[in-house]
């Protein structure tokens, strides 16, 4: 379910499933595009900004290999819709598959899925004195 605001909640128990958190980082281990399309034909213009876009996403890090083929098709689809004879069920189909991914940030709320700050390397670690117990 997507989450409601303060006071609007109808559902009081303990969720199922909690939110994801992710570093708000761009990701760079993605796979490149492949040089030419499946059926040997160049991609379109737009395509390998459109695959950067997605591998880049900071949530990609949680991708295992079936999630990489399922981009993989889905940038073929999209190659598919923006052709000029191209029929509109395959834009219908690229939608739902984006929102899949997670590439809106509505579609990441549906998934549960947050971005949060990488922790900061610079502050230390913050340390009790141990001499504000030695007299309990």
């Amino acid at each position: 379910m997507k989450p409601k605001a303060a006071g609007e909640a109808r559902f009081r128990g303990t969720r199922v499933h909690d939110w994801v958190e992710v570093n708000d980082a761009l990701f760079g281990g993605g796979p490149d595009l492949p040089q030419r399309r499946r059926d040997g034909q160049a991609w379109p213009d737009g395509m390998q900004d459109k695959w950067d876009a997605w591998r880049s996403m900071p949530h990609a890090a949680l991708w295992d290999e079936a999630d990489w083929q399922y981009a993989l098709d889905t940038v073929e689809v999209a190659a598919s819709a923006f052709q000029k004879d191209a029929k509109v069920g395959l834009i219908a189909e690229l939608r739902l598959r984006e929102k899949t991914m997670g590439t809106t940030w509505a579609a990441r709320q549906d998934m549960r899925i947050r971005y949060v700050a990488p922790p900061s390397e610079s502050e230390p670690a913050s340390v009790t004195n141990m001499e504000r117990y030695r007299d309990l």
